[in-house]
């Protein structure tokens, strides 16, 4: 019988360990974090405001310009942020994708 308690360290497993207690990996990470932890708290915040506001107050009801209300600018401004949001996140993505290649160039060295 097959004994699953027994873990076998292959060289892929090793590998993993060692990329991620990497300087390198662990600054990747912190730089992912602090750009999407605000990003989502504010994306979150900004979202759930449409909804909260015009069921319980009616300050959006008031007109910006003809019919056309704030409960509209604010549902059209969360197109524009969360369009912003992929623009932002991509031009950030290079520098993560810079620091994903020097990980793998420092496994490629041991």
């Amino acid at each position: 019988m097959h004994d699953v308690t027994h873990v076998t360290q292959t060289d892929s497993t090793r590998s993993a360990e060692a990329i991620v207690e990497s300087q390198t990996f662990h600054k990747l990470m912190r730089e992912k974090n602090r750009f999407i932890v605000p990003s989502i708290i504010f994306s979150l915040i900004f979202y759930f405001t449409l909804p909260i506001s015009t069921s319980y107050f009616t300050f959006l009801n008031i007109p910006v310009a003809g019919d056309i209300t704030w409960a509209w600018v604010l549902a059209f401004a969360q197109f524009f942020m969360t369009w912003m949001f992929c623009v932002m996140y991509s031009r950030r993505a290079r520098r993560f994708d810079e620091l994903v290649t020097a990980i793998k160039q420092e496994e490629d060295d041991r």
